[in-house]
């Protein structure tokens, strides 16, 4: 039963937040307040209206806004972004004003001019997903604008979120896309650009063994994995959230490249007999599909988190300095102008 005076609607919501705003204001407070005011003003208030939008709150590096349509959410957000990109064009990178945007359509109780509930905070979670620049949506939204938007869209799989209790899909907005919808393949033309630092994606290990239980062992590693390369600043690793949708499909890595946008894909398997287990683990690159690492680690289970950490050490110790000279590299083979550094 319904609480009484409590007022809802169903709603798609927008969540924006500035990138990198307590770093663009220390650097130029005053500047940076006046460019941010002439953007709402200029550019993100006449296009939330124009698509029959309402700003319901706002922050001094954000905003949150309803729609009545997931139609017009997507269509106002991608033309927000479009044109603000075009808008800082010529500002230097590191001073550019840009968006991460989400976008949940679900319940939301109304108090006054504001709005609460679950449908805000999801919209909340897709733009802390999203990249600077980028859209993410959820899974609900997607399947109100597929094939209606004349856009692209890259299945991030489910993503788990704190204090929400049900995982929820998520689609990347490809921006520079258009055409017939499809989250699973790149339609035609060039992939999307790899991001500016080296990226990997470590896929769940295969479990060789007949004991099902083994699985929760390969799980565990690659998850400890994924934290451990985490702590590295200068490498982007993909949510294990993400990699783990590509569990039993034999997906080819160079595909799997393309997907996730990531330079490096791990793969591994585990394999049991008795109280022994046999761990490989490859690296490869997945643009040209070359193994750039492999090893393989036999252990006694007498412990098997101690098993557990010994491996993820091991691993993590021997690829970071393996993707340091693949990067190297890498960059000899650009010109110039062309490189981009990272620490």
């Amino acid at each position: 039963m319904a609480e009484d005076g409590v007022r809802r609607r169903l709603a798609a919501i927008l969540a924006a937040v500035v990138v990198g705003y307590s770093r663009l204001m220390s650097g130029d407070e005053a500047g940076t307040l006046a460019r941010l005011k002439a953007f709402r003003r200029e550019l993100f208030e006449p296009k939330t209206k124009h698509y029959r939008g309402r700003i319901f709150k706002t922050t001094g590096d954000g905003a949150l806004v309803e729609f009545k349509s997931a139609i017009d959410a997507v269509n106002s957000t991608v033309d927000i972004q479009r044109m603000l990109a075009e808008r800082e064009a010529e500002v230097p990178e590191d001073r550019r004003v840009r968006l991460r945007i989400g976008i949940s359509l679900g319940d939301v109780i109304v108090e006054g001019s504001d709005l609460y509930g679950n449908g805000v905070n999801v919209a909340a979670r897709m733009e802390s997903l999203a990249e600077p620049g980028g859209i993410c949506i959820s899974g609900n939204v997607y399947e109100q604008v597929r094939g209606v938007v004349g856009l692209a869209f890259d299945n991030l799989g489910e993503q788990k979120f704190k204090n929400i209790t049900n995982p929820i899909c998520a689609y990347r907005v490809r921006l520079g896309s258009s055409g017939v919808t499809d989250p699973d393949r790149h339609q035609g033309g060039a992939a999307p650009p790899l991001p500016d630092k080296p990226s990997i994606a470590i896929l769940p290990f295969d479990n060789l063994s007949r004991d099902p239980d083994q699985r929760y062992l390969a799980d565990g590693i690659v998850e400890d994995i994924i934290t451990e390369l985490s702590k590295y600043t200068w490498l982007l690793v993909i949510a294990r959230n993400t990699s783990f949708t590509f569990r039993d499909k034999g997906v080819d890595i160079k595909e799997v490249g393309q997907k996730l946008r990531v330079r490096y894909v791990m793969e591994g398997s585990i394999r049991r007999t008795g109280d022994r287990v046999r761990i490989t683990a490859q690296l490869i690159d997945a643009q040209s599909g070359a193994h750039v690492w492999a090893e393989h680690f036999d252990r006694d289970l007498a412990d098997v988190f101690a098993v557990q950490d010994e491996i993820t050490q091991n691993v993590a110790g021997a690829i970071q300095p393996r993707l340091i000279a693949a990067e190297a590299d890498r960059a000899r083979t650009k010109p110039p102008e062309s490189m981009v550094a990272w620490p």
